[in-house]
């Protein structure tokens, strides 16, 4: 029998398997390719709906009241009959002041009135007597006269003395020292023994009135004419509460304050330096969460805007460029839009421009689908959209 050579062998058998390894390549490949048909998506129907546009605006907290403790009168801090950093009410006694010399001051003074009642006195009766003598020509109308002037000097006398009484007595009052107001007290600048004096440039200690407490907000002009002028185009409806706007204050944590604030107060020039507004709001603090010098952010509804679209994040992506995209479903065929986007609202962002009432926004299968590609669609499980006011910067 006939062998073939040993490469002939090889070069059949090689032969034989191109076949072979071709025709499984080929059943591979068709078994990655689509099974037929164009892919389908899940789509929301883009609506509008009625948005709060509120203003969210830096501000610090202030006291609500506030009040510099400096002594009237000099003399020897005695006691300090206060806790620091602790609330009094108006007119409790924070210091005392060594009242000896005021109180001495008192009884001269007082002796001084008692002296000049006495004088008083015996010029009333010489007056009195002198008058009756003069109608009998019983002395001089000289005499008589000079008796009508002590008695007026005698009650001048009376007056000063009184007055000077009514002084050291107010300066005894004023070695004890009491809140003009009600709040909390600031830490002592004096300790018992300390000499101060009358009308010092050193508080002894400060009074802040805490509740409610104020929130100065800055806005900038270009904002507020921007707001007018959407206003006055009927892009925005009027606020419901326009002539009493309330406040919502967010703290340094990112949490929303409890209590809401009115605002009171609205800057009728703009600062030259900044460019801004000054609102002012007055706020509730009646657990004295809020502290002077705080950083806030107060939320100020300045409007409606009656046909706002919202739309799910899941359906906005962003380019290489970092624009805000969305695909969306136009004849069956997928087309890509440019979006310009307000702010998020909850799980939603506002779109300001880039779509429409009625497109079919892609926002279930985006990544398997490109521009130009014809897609079925169905109705995506989409978030209805959220009622939280937006913000307008």
């Amino acid at each position: 029998m006939y062998t073939a050579p040993h490469s002939l062998r090889h070069l059949i058998g090689a032969s034989t398997l191109i076949p072979l390894l071709l025709l499984a390549g080929c059943s591979d490949s068709n078994q990655g390719a689509p099974m037929g048909g164009t892919p389908e998506v899940g789509i929301y129907r883009v609506a509008s709906s009625a948005q709060s546009v509120t203003l969210s605006l830096p501000g610090r907290t202030s006291a609500h009241m506030v009040a510099q403790i400096r002594p009237q009168v000099g003399g020897i801090i005695q006691k300090r009959l206060f806790e620091e950093g602790a609330e009094v009410k108006a007119g409790q006694a924070l210091y005392q002041i060594d009242p000896q010399s005021y109180e001495a001051a008192l009884a001269e003074a007082s002796a001084s009135v008692a002296s000049a009642k006495a004088t008083l006195h015996a010029a009333e009766l010489k007056a009195r007597r002198d008058a009756e003598l003069v109608k009998i020509d019983a002395i001089s109308a000289e005499t008589n006269e000079s008796a009508q002037s002590a008695l007026l000097q005698a009650k001048a006398t009376l007056q000063s003395a009184l007055a000077s009484e009514k002084t050291a007595r107010i300066n005894l009052g004023y070695t004890r020292i009491n809140a003009p107001i009600a709040g909390r007290t600031s830490t002592s600048t004096v300790t018992p023994g300390a000499l101060v004096t009358a009308d010092q440039d050193t508080a002894l200690t400060t009074i802040q009135q805490l509740d409610p407490i104020y929130v100065d907000v800055t806005q900038t002009s270009a904002t507020l004419l921007r707001l007018k002028r959407e206003l006055a185009a009927g892009l925005l409806a009027p606020s419901a509460e326009a002539n009493a706007t309330t406040i919502a204050v967010q703290l340094e944590d990112g949490s929303t304050y409890e209590h809401p604030g009115t605002l009171t107060f609205n800057g009728v020039s703009v600062d030259e330096g900044t460019g801004s507004v000054t609102l002012r709001a007055l706020v509730p603090n009646p657990d004295g969460l809020l502290l002077p010098g705080m950083y806030v952010k107060a939320r100020v509804e300045e409007g409606v805007q009656n046909d706002a679209i919202l739309v799910p994040q899941q359906g906005v992506t962003r380019d290489e460029r970092g624009e805000a995209t969305a695909l969306v479903v136009v004849d069956g065929k997928v087309e890509q839009r440019e979006l310009t986007l307000v702010e998020a609202v909850g799980n939603q962002w506002w779109v300001k421009s880039g779509l429409a009432v009625g497109d079919q926004l892609i926002v279930e299968g985006v990544q398997k689908v490109q521009a130009g590609q014809a897609v079925t669609t169905v109705d995506a499980a989409a978030t209805k959209p959220a009622t939280t006011s937006a913000s307008a910067n």
